[in-house]
């Protein structure tokens, strides 16, 4: 197994365990020369490749253009947990959105991590994908009644979620820190860069054409199409769809101001003795608790362990908290005290400012999906499906999330002190058990 780092990414970021781990393709080519096509897609994660992959299946002519190569962001350095739903619950989601488009909204939401397995069987991904359940661990009473009125929720929707009391959270995680948990056995993990770079393969096979390294420097709407350059390329085509996430760049215009980019970092060990190993997650599920800065952790795919959490913007700020993270580490399990932490890494996902994804149409001919809330692996999956759905023409009534105009969040400019502040206040809430 031959250590690797994330391309063209300062080193407090790119020490990746699944870089490390990734299963090798041949390369993609870059954008050069004009092209041609139905529908561009901007941004090869998740979303974009999904959209891809299931407009390819329609006999669309899509092209996906990715300024650095699939899988690159968020979708190949997450934790790699795969969680039905959304950030609110079924009521609240029909309360805000009314009863057909709501329950429409929870139907989708809620098999969203069976969807994602259901594509990584059907085109053969081999990324270690594992439908064992996601456990969320409760770290106060407070919690324990918002996470007990949840789990009512989606049983009431025939899901399969269940509350753990304390000894069952403890046997399943291999410790006793928590209060309780529950568990949703919908839910699950995989290797997030290798599924990333099997969906890209899936949709090659299916017929799109993939371009790496072409950054998109602009996209321009006439009457007739959408003019599209790179470094070393122009594209033309019909319709756009971006799915560039917590990467967004000016090109995005209004559509990037829509979200708010945040860091998230991990941390893992060297491949861990058995005697430890087996210590920590015994039957092999994934966890991300209730903190309002949560902690996300398991086991990978090297028999090492995983943890997650909220980073930073700088560096120094970004280097503390992978500190943090090895100390609550410690805290879950005093036996990786001694363990070499191998691995460090980070990046961007996107936050809204309602806490919901947004499938967007900016025109007839430009449309969105992003803004994840750290829910990408299922949701940006199964919302590349919907905003499939939507290029190719069916009627927003029939989908399965509303379609909302660009609203670009106001004072933009003033996002990383709003962040800060944010943090703060959760750090203070966790701490006093809110």
């Amino acid at each position: 197994m031959t250590e690797q780092m994330i391309a063209n990414e300062p080193g407090f970021l790119s020490k990746s365990l699944w870089t490390a781990t990734a299963k090798s393709f041949d390369p993609f080519p870059q954008l050069d020369g004009d092209h041609d096509c139905e529908i561009a897609i901007v941004g090869g994660g998740f979303a974009g490749l999904s959209a891809a992959l299931h407009l390819a299946e329609r006999g669309h002519d899509v092209y996906v253009l990715e300024a650095e190569t699939p899988g690159w962001g968020a979708s190949g350095r997450n934790g790699g947990q795969l969680v039905p739903g959304l950030k609110e619950d079924p009521d609240e989601i029909r309360r805000q959105f009314g009863s057909e488009m709501g329950e429409r909204m929870v139907r989708m939401s809620g098999g969203a991590a069976d969807f994602v397995f259901d594509l990584i069987k059907r085109n053969q991904i081999d990324c270690n994908a594992s439908q064992l359940g996601w456990i969320q661990p409760i770290h106060s009473e407070a919690a324990r009644m918002t996470v007990s009125k949840r789990c009512r929720q989606w049983q009431k929707s025939g899901a399969p979620l269940e509350m753990l009391d304390r000894d069952e959270t403890a046997h399943l995680l291999g410790t006793d820190t928590y209060l309780g948990g529950m568990i949703d056995r919908r839910g699950g993990s995989l290797h997030p860069l290798n599924y990333a770079l099997g969906l890209a393969q899936a949709a090659k096979i299916a017929g799109a054409l993939i371009f790496a390294n072409s950054r998109v420097q602009n996209i321009q709407e006439d009457k007739d199409g959408i003019d599209i350059t790179t470094s070393k390329g122009r594209l033309r085509a019909l319709k756009v769809l971006i799915c560039t996430n917590g990467y967004s760049d000016p090109a995005s215009g209004a559509i990037g101001r829509t979200i708010v980019p945040i860091r998230s970092i991990q941390v893992a060990t060297e491949p861990l003795p058995d005697h430890v190993l087996n210590s920590i997650f015994p039957q092999g599920h994934a966890a991300s608790d209730t903190r309002r800065l949560l902690l996300y952790f398991r086991k990978g795919p090297n028999n090492s362990f995983v943890m997650g959490g909220r980073g930073d913007y700088s560096q120094r700020g970004t280097q503390h908290q992978y500190d943090v993270l090895k100390k609550e580490s410690l805290k879950l399990y005093p036996q990786l005290s001694g363990v070499k932490w191998t691995y460090h890494w980070g990046g961007y996902v996107a936050m809204t400012s309602n806490h919901y994804p947004q499938l967007l149409r900016s025109s007839d001919r430009i449309w969105a999906a992003l803004g994840f809330n750290g829910r990408g692996v299922a949701m940006a999956s199964s919302l590349g499906k919907v905003a499939a759905d939507a290029v190719h023409g069916i009627d927003k009534g029939n989908l399965d999330f509303p379609v909302t105009s660009p609203k670009p969040i106001p004072f933009y400019f003033m996002r990383r002190y709003a962040v800060a502040a944010a943090i703060a206040w959760s750090r203070l809430c966790d701490k006093i058990g809110r």
